[in-house]
């Protein structure tokens, strides 16, 4: 089983790296796109340098930011209100943080279900992007591996919290 964790957790990791590239991407996007306006806004339309997407691009590349963000994140940054945890053992809250992440894994596992089927249902209608024209098929398939990685890591956070309260040497 720790062969299996470990390379989930390196896919986790090259996710997060694209996710850390797409939010440079966007500000790249977003700044080009400013700057093309407003060359065209100065020259009364003289110089059109503007492009088509920009919007796309900046609300796509968001999606994957924290999609591909998550499964790398889930274990690292949960915030836990001291207050209702500061009086329990550790193997008590590790018992509840194993609760706490076996709902993300059905959260998730439920979002990917809705976004395979969102798949079958984009390629029957030939759904795609308004600008850019890219099939929704792609951004769904896409969308599913990240939300399915979200499962899977945080059901194996969740063991091993679990596999901590009770003791056991994860």
């Amino acid at each position: 089983m720790k062969p299996i964790a470990r390379l989930v957790d390196a896919v986790a990791y090259y996710m997060m790296q694209l996710s850390g590239l797409l939010i440079v991407t966007m500000m790249v996007t977003v700044l080009l796109d400013v700057t093309t306006r407003f060359v065209f806004g100065v020259t009364d339309g003289g110089v059109d340098l503007t492009f088509v997407g920009g919007i796309e691009i900046v609300k796509f590349g968001l999606l994957f930011t924290i999609l591909f963000a998550l499964p790398y994140c889930v274990d690292r940054s949960q915030v836990v209100v001291d207050l209702f945890t500061e009086r329990l053992s550790e193997r008590k809250k590790s018992f509840l943080e194993s609760i706490y992440f076996l709902g993300y894994t059905l959260l998730a596992t439920g979002m990917s279900v809705r976004f395979y089927e969102a798949i079958h249902a984009s390629v029957m209608t030939g759904e795609t992007t308004q600008d850019l024209l890219i099939p929704m098929n792609y951004i769904y398939a896409a969308t599913v591996f990240g939300t399915a990685m979200l499962a899977i890591r945080a059901l194996l956070v969740a063991k091993q919290r679990l596999f901590t309260a009770m003791g056991f040497n994860a």
